[in-house]
């Protein structure tokens, strides 16, 4: 099942998400939630918004981000413990990620195929799988 991108008027959004839609928050929701997916760090998504000339603290970026992630409009994609991406695709998909560069690219769900999974732990089932493929330079 695909996953309906998140786009249109950035405070309904957050209301049909059951956010109050702050001015913060839909500056946030405005930069992110325009069609287009997205991989950004906080710390890129607080450069851009302060370039839109809103007034945002970096702690009020992670809350919202957080936020955001458990209503169900982000993924988290954690790189390493140092490097958290915000995914604004939440469909079914995995990544590459350019050690070199810092950048996520999409891979879509069915280019990849896992032929058998762990039993999961009693009383818990599986939530999804994300896969990360680490790319860097090739050699000469």
């Amino acid at each position: 099942m695909k996953a309906k991108k998140q786009h249109g008027h950035p405070e309904a959004i957050l209301q049909a998400a059951g956010i109050r839609p702050t001015r913060q928050r839909t500056a946030l929701a405005a930069l992110l939630f325009d069609g287009c997916d997205k991989h950004m760090t906080a710390e890129q998504i607080h450069a851009a918004v302060r370039k839109t000339k809103a007034r945002v603290a970096l702690a009020t970026v992670y809350n919202t981000l957080h936020q955001f992630t458990a209503a169900g409009l982000l993924h988290e994609v954690m790189i390493d413990s140092n490097r958290v991406y915000f995914d604004t695709n939440i469909g079914n998909h995995h990544h590459f990620f350019d050690e070199a560069t810092g950048e996520l690219h999409d891979i879509p769900a069915d280019n990849i195929h896992i032929a058998r999974l762990p039993k999961t732990p009693p009383g818990r089932k599986l939530d999804r799988v994300d896969v990360i493929i680490r790319l860097r330079a090739a050699a000469r």
